[in-house]
């Protein structure tokens, strides 16, 4: 099987302010949702607009860097890779989710703050404890 690539970019607003939560080993993992649009015009000349609603999981650095930078309706740049993870309900029933998981982000839209490009350091690509619930 031939490597394969899964890398992501997107450019939207925040739908929440991020939350920030520990694993059981104590890692910083912090998620929020992202809203992008694209407009067209249809056949018959109406403007149409599509919204795509991304759920976003940053990792360590990254994960403290978003809580205290990011807060709802800000636009940013995310990219990472898409993961889509499934777990078991009380009654047994399977549910999945699948999630963005970034490794850059870019605060758009606010050139007060400075230096506002951050990336995901080389450290351990995914947690033991990555079965984490929200």
């Amino acid at each position: 099987m031939g490597r394969g690539l899964n890398k992501v970019m997107i450019i939207g607003n925040l739908g929440r302010d991020p939350e920030m939560r520990y694993t059981p080993s104590g890692r910083p993992v912090t998620s929020f949702s992202v809203v992008t649009s694209r407009s067209w015009v249809s056949a018959e000349g109406e403007r149409r607009e599509e919204f795509e609603w991304f759920n976003v999981v940053a990792w360590g650095n990254l994960a403290e860097i978003c809580k205290s930078h990011l807060k709802k309706d800000q636009q940013v740049y995310i990219e990472g890779r898409l993961q889509t993870r499934g777990w078991e309900d009380e009654e047994g029933k399977r549910h999945y989710r699948t999630e963005l998981v970034a490794n850059e982000m870019i605060v758009l839209g606010d050139r007060r703050i400075p230096g506002s490009e951050y990336s995901q350091e080389d450290e351990e690509d995914q947690p033991d404890d990555s079965n984490y619930a929200f």
